[in-house]
Parts: structure tokens; sequence; C-alpha cells
């Protein structure tokens, strides 16, 4: 029997010449990983409808972020309207049983912006599962019969007495039809009573889903700036864990990032071993994405 081995990228991709990695050009192809220096609505034209099984992204936020050349201070109302044109032109890129992963934070004195967002794309998605990334977490309760006290991870420290101290992000789930499987043990989390085993109907791989709460910590800033020069980026196993949870054990995958930074949405593809796309407008982060991808060769 002669098994036909799909593609990992659309077929406007599949022919291009791989260009491994060189950065005199604003397209790059590593194997199954294409990335461009251009601005997502430019880059979405490349795209054929219903293309796309998975995105993965994290837009500006509009806190007055320090990048290099994006402007992170519009007016509320024009930033809105802006993504609302980006998401609608990505969902006609996903696939109807495709995952959109959204990624974005909030400022203390400013926490009304993921609301707003989500709330603003509600027309056009639904929302199928809210995450909580957890950056820096403190745990100090009896459990199990022990006194457990737990404090690890970093966070940016508020001076005053007005907010607490910001240490989480959203990542929001949005479908098109809120009816999407999802490989929740690809990132399960094993049993702490290994009794409830047996008491759950899928307990026998000995994991279980791991919830919509998600601790990842982020690197302090003085590992960011030697190894990830870009002021917002998130870690790789965020992107890695959204697209396992997706699912990818079955089928070829193909994975779309908008906003691609310094490229950590393509280096956990790489490493899964997924197509990706990825498109950015700054011209030095695309450089960069371009290089750790290239690093990640050797």
């Amino acid at each position: 029997m002669v098994t036909t081995v799909r593609p990992r990228l659309p077929p406007e991709f599949t022919n291009l010449p791989s260009s491994n990695g060189h950065l005199n050009t604003p397209e790059s192809r590593v194997g199954d990983i294409v990335l461009y220096n251009l601005d997502c609505a430019k880059g979405m034209t490349k795209l054929s409808s219903s293309s796309i099984d998975c995105i993965v992204t994290s837009p500006p936020y509009n806190l007055g972020i320090s990048y290099n050349e994006y402007d992170d201070t519009l007016p509320r109302d024009r930033y809105i309207s802006w993504l609302i044109s980006v998401f609608k032109g990505l969902k006609t890129k996903l696939k109807l049983d495709g995952s959109l992963f959204l990624n974005i934070g909030s400022a203390p004195s400013s926490p009304w912006g993921p609301f707003e967002v989500i709330s603003a794309l509600r027309p056009y998605f639904v929302l199928q599962n809210s995450i909580h990334w957890i950056k820096s977490i403190y745990v100090e309760n009896d459990s199990y019969g022990e006194r457990k006290s737990l404090n690890v991870g970093h966070y940016k420290p508020i001076n005053g007495n007005r907010f607490l101290n910001d240490t989480h992000e959203y990542i929001f789930h949005l479908t098109k039809t809120g009816r999407v499987p999802l490989d929740r043990l690809s990132i399960g989390v094993p049993y702490k009573d290994k009794g409830n085993i047996e008491r759950w109907r899928n307990g026998s791989a000995g994991l279980r889903c791991r919830g919509n709460t998600w601790y990842v910590p982020y690197k302090t800033i003085n590992s960011r700036e030697r190894e990830r020069p870009h002021p917002a980026s998130f870690p790789i196993e965020i992107a890695e864990m959204c697209i396992k949870l997706h699912g990818i054990r079955l089928n070829p995958t193909t994975v779309l990032d908008p906003f691609m930074g310094i490229g950590n949405t393509a280096l956990a593809c790489r490493k899964l071993g997924v197509g990706c796309i990825g498109f950015e407008i700054d011209k030095s982060y695309y450089e960069t994405s371009v290089k750790l991808l290239k690093q990640s060769l050797i």
C-alpha cells in the first residue's frame, strides 16, 4: 500500500524555493517554515481561503510599548477598528475546524483592554475557551496532609498602593463554531491522587486535562535583553502548548502567526514538525526571527 504524505504548507507555499534563511530578502524559507518581512494585511493576500489549521499570535496591546517601528499609542477606537479588520481577514483564512489562539495582556491602570478586544471580535468568532497565562504564582495552603509554600516566577513590581502586581495575561481560544475538538491530553498533567485514575473514563493514560490556567514563567528583563531583543515576546512554550492542544498527531498542520515578532511561534512549529507561515512588519524583528530559526538548525 502506498502512503501519500500530505504537505505541511498550503499549495501556494509548497513549491517556494528554500532560501535557507537569507536576511537580504523580505522572504525566508527554511523547510516547512516561511517568514515574511511584511505587514499582515498584505501578507494575508498570499493565503487562500480556509487554508490555515491554527493561528497563534500576540498582537500589540496598545499600551505604549516601545517597538522599533510600530506606534503602540493609537487612539482606542482606531486600535479596536484595526484589530477587527485584521481578524476578519484571518477568519477567512482559517479552516472550519481551525483554532485561533489570541494572547493579549493589559496594564493595571488600563485593565479593560483584553475585554474590549474580545467583545469587539464577538460578531466574528466564538469564544470557545479562555486561558489564563500565569507568569508568577504564590501558593500557601494545606494539601494532601502537607503544608505547601510555593513562590515561583517573575513579575514587574508595581510601586504605589492602588494596584496589585500584574502576574498574568489572557489567551483567548477562538473558533468559527465553538465545537472544535481538542487534543486535551497532549498537554495533560499527571493526576495528583492516583486513586482518581480509575474513577475517570480517560484516566488510563495517567493524565488529566491541564485546565485553563497555564503556569509558564517568562524570562527576566536581563535575560530578555541578551536572548530576546523584543519588548513583548511570549515564551516558545506558550505557542507549543496552543498548537499541541489544537491537535497535530493525526494530520499535517499549518500554523499562522500574523504578528510574528522574533519568531517564537516559528520555533515552536519547528520543534513540533508542523508547517508555519509568519508575517512581521518590523525589519529588525524579522531578521532576528530568521537568525533564531537558523540557529535552531545547528
